[in-house]
This record gives C-alpha cells, sequence and structure tokens, in this order.
C-alpha cells in the first residue's frame, strides 16, 4: 500500500536528527544539485525567495574547517550579522539544558567537565568532520522577513536531504566567524549570513549520534481560538 503523503512527511520528520558526526565519503554532485532543486520550492515574503546558497566541498571545505577552527581557538574575529538570544529562559533553557546534556552523555562528557564541553564546541567549527558546508545568506534590504525566508528554506532543505539519505545539522555557531566565512567563499560582504548546513553521510556507529531530541507536546506550543 502506498503511504499517504502525510505519512510520508511525518516518516522523513521522524528519521531526521542533527547529524554530530559524518562519514568522509563526499555526496556525489548530482545529488546535491537534486536536492538544491527540491528546497527550491521553499516559501517565500512575496516569493522573494531571499536565500543564497554558497556550498563549500572539498579543499574549500578543508580550508574553511581549518580557519574556523583556528579562529574559534585564537579568540579572533567574531561577530554575528544577527543579534544571537540574548538569554535563554524558562522552558527554552530547559530545553537548551536537555539537548546538551545529552550529546555531553553519549560522548561521555560528564558534567561541569569544561574542558569537555569546550572540545565538544569546537566540533562545530570542525564542521562535525562533514565534507560539505552550506552556508545560506540573505539580501540586507529585506531585513528580519529575508532572515526568516532563509529560515523556512532551511527546514525544507534538511528535510530535501533527509529524503536523498544525507544527514544534515543546521548550524547557527558558524555565524559567528560571518566574515570570515564570507571572506572563504567569496560571498559579497554586504550578504547576511543566517547559518550553515554542514551534510554529508551519516557516521551511524559514532556516539554523538545516538540520542534524540524530545519535542513538546502540543499543549506546550498550540493554543486554539474559536470563538
Amino acid at each position: 500500500m502506498t503511504a499517504l503523503p502525510a505519512e510520508m512527511l511525518d516518516a522523513l520528520l521522524a528519521q531526521r536528527h542533527s547529524c554530530r558526526a559524518f562519514l568522509p565519503r563526499p555526496v556525489e554532485r548530482a545529488t546535491i544539485e537534486s536536492i538544491l532543486r527540491t528546497a527550491q520550492r521553499a516559501g517565500s515574503w512575496c516569493n522573494s525567495q531571499a536565500w543564497q546558497v554558497s556550498i563549500a566541498s572539498g579543499a574549500a571545505a578543508e580550508r574553511l574547517r581549518e580557519r574556523l577552527v583556528a579562529a574559534q581557538q585564537g579568540g579572533g574575529e567574531a561577530a554575528s550579522d544577527f543579534p544571537f538570544p540574548a538569554e535563554y529562559t524558562g522552558r527554552y533553557l530547559e530545553r537548551r539544558r536537555e539537548c546538551g546534556f545529552q550529546l555531553y552523555q553519549s560522548v561521555g562528557v560528564e558534567r561541569g567537565d569544561k574542558e569537555g564541553y569546550a572540545r565538544q564546541t569546537l566540533e562545530n567549527f570542525r564542521l562535525f568532520g562533514a565534507p560539505h558546508v552550506a552556508v545560506l545568506t540573505s539580501d540586507p534590504g529585506l531585513g528580519v522577513y529575508g532572515a526568516v525566508d532563509v529560515g523556512g528554506y532551511v527546514q525544507v532543505l534538511l528535510l530535501s536531504m533527509q529524503a536523498h539519505g544525507v544527514a544534515s545539522i543546521a548550524q547557527a555557531a558558524l555565524a559567528r566567524h560571518s566574515a570570515l566565512v564570507k571572506r572563504e567563499l567569496g560571498i559579497p560582504a554586504e550578504r547576511l549570513m543566517v547559518c550553515a548546513v554542514s551534510f554529508g553521510y551519516e557516521d551511524a556507529q559514532h556516539a554523538a549520534n545516538r540520542f534524540r531530541t524530545r519535542r513538546a507536546g502540543l499543549d506546550e506550543v498550540a493554543s486554539f481560538v474559536d470563538d
């Protein structure tokens, strides 16, 4: 029996997770292009399609990886194009902590191990070993709505990757070094970096990929007004 579209979408969402360890095998260019063609169907404000996607692979990805690690370790230029959250409080803090503790526990980092935290954090800038990274930018004139459009595109991109058997992780951390990233990939300096998506084939045996985050119930996130 053929699965209904809603069932197929549910299955893709259930399978998708943030991959934090990749195999070195690159994704074929034809597969990447197919993923991007699907993602291009994402909705956007006034059909502006605010996103631009710059993908680094091979030597370019290795060079970017090395320079991001050096910048992060050296305390060099660290300025994002969009402000990061001022603080996490309440349920948002709880969810963030839960995810972090799950990750640290899976890779053997004990609570309070600051060196262990820093070591795992650095994996962000190593792209978690992914052979590819996509950098997503928006036009500055479109303001917050351009960034919202890019966010919507990212979600479709992640699902398109999952549908093609490609693992991924969306990364805001790389935006802390937006000037460096844009310079390395030849992205015009005036464009606004929203985030990056590292992708490739999952290392399913790696401990960092053995946990799944919890999703809030509808009673926590949705309300219905009928009258």
